[in-house]
C-alpha cells in the first residue's frame, strides 16, 4: 500500500511538473491519467518486482551527460564532414563491440548511447555480451573499441553490494 501511495504521489508530481498548467479540465485529465497508470502498475504487479535499482552516482552522471553531449556534437561534425565531402568518405561497417559495463542497465545505457551518437547505431545484443553496431565509417568503431564510452558508463553505474534480505 505504501508503494502504491508513493507511486501515486510521484506520478502526480511528475505530471504537474511536466504539464505546468492548472486549468480544471487539464487537472481532471491529469488525475485520470495518474489513476490509470497506478491501476495498471498494481494489476501488472510492477511494484512487487525487485529488479535493478535505479541508482546512479549523481555527480558522475552529470559528468557523463556533459561528455555524451560533447561526443554527439563531435560525431555530428564528423558525419556532416563525411557526407558533404566530394569523395563521400563513408565506409559502412558492421562489427561486434564488447559490452563491458558491469550491469544489465549499464549495457542498455551503453547501447543507447551508441545509437544517440550520430554515425553509429546499435543493432542488437549478442549472446556473448557483445553489441552488434553499424557505423557510417570504421573510424567510429575504433573509437568505441578504445572503451572511453564504456569507461564513462562504468563510472556512472551503481557499485552496490546486495545483501540477501
Amino acid at each position: 500500500m505504501t508503494q502504491t501511495l508513493r507511486l501515486t504521489a510521484t506520478m502526480a508530481c511528475l505530471w504537474l511538473l511536466l504539464s505546468g498548467m492548472f486549468k480544471p479540465m487539464l487537472l481532471i485529465l491529469g488525475v485520470l491519467s495518474v489513476a490509470v497508470v497506478v491501476w495498471l502498475a498494481v494489476r501488472m504487479r510492477v511494484l512487487e518486482h525487485r529488479g535493478q535499482p535505479i541508482y546512479f552516482r549523481f555527480l558522475h552522471i552529470l559528468e557523463y551527460w556533459a561528455w555524451l553531449v560533447w561526443q554527439i556534437f563531435l560525431s555530428n561534425v564528423d558525419v556532416t564532414r563525411r557526407v558533404w565531402s566530394r569523395k563521400l568518405d563513408i565506409k559502412p561497417t558492421l562489427r561486434r563491440v564488447a559490452a563491458t559495463p558491469d550491469t544489465e542497465l549499464g549495457r542498455v545505457i551503453y547501447a543507447n548511447s551508441i545509437t544517440l551518437t550520430p554515425g553509429t547505431t546499435t543493432i542488437n545484443f549478442t549472446p556473448n555480451d557483445e553489441i552488434l553496431v553499424h557505423a557510417l565509417h570504421e573510424d567510429s568503431l575504433a573509437e568505441l573499441e578504445k572503451g572511453d564510452m564504456a569507461a564513462h558508463i562504468r563510472d556512472v553505474e551503481p557499485h552496490l553490494h546486495f545483501r540477501n534480505r
